[in-house]
């Protein structure tokens, strides 16, 4: 019998002034989807009495973000954008199997997150062949990405 054994590193970040617009604009974006996400699957199951799919929300995420009145949530990773629509999927999961209570609506005034999946990172085969940095100039500390990378405000 193997053990998987997994770690969890904590790191202090000082983002420079724009890099906090951006983190801001991604935590508003993410609060957003969830909330808008959560009120699209409560109002169908007491409308229609019906409960939208994963999928079917990412496509409705993917037209709204046509939409000219919410055509600012194509400003943010579409990543952080799935994933709160994979977090909500996992809440109401839970809480059909009696795990945790009916999911909430995310306030601004609670603590911000947005988690980045390895797809969020690394250089696409075209970017890399014209884009990606030599080894010389990757310095002495190469930084790996932590799948389920996870960002919060305090």
């Amino acid at each position: 019998m193997t053990h998987e054994i997994k770690r969890t590193y904590r790191y202090r970040l000082y983002p420079s002034e724009a890099q906090k617009a951006e983190l801001a604009r991604t935590f508003g974006c993410s609060r957003w989807v969830y909330n808008w996400a959560l009120e699209t699957k409560t109002k169908a199951y007491y409308q229609d009495e019906e409960s939208p799919s994963f999928t079917d929300l990412s496509g409705r995420l993917t037209s709204k973000k046509k939409e000219e009145e919410t055509e600012w949530l194509s400003e943010v990773s579409a990543v952080t954008l799935q994933q709160n629509l994979r977090n909500l999927n996992q809440a109401f999961t839970s809480f059909f199997e009696g795990r945790a209570e009916y999911p909430s609506f995310k306030s601004k005034k609670a603590g911000q997150t947005a988690r980045y999946v390895g797809t969020a990172f690394g250089l696409s085969r075209r970017e890399w062949e014209t884009e990606a940095p030599s080894f010389e100039d990757a310095g002495t500390h190469p930084c790996s990405v932590v799948e389920g990378a996870s960002v919060r405000s305090e």
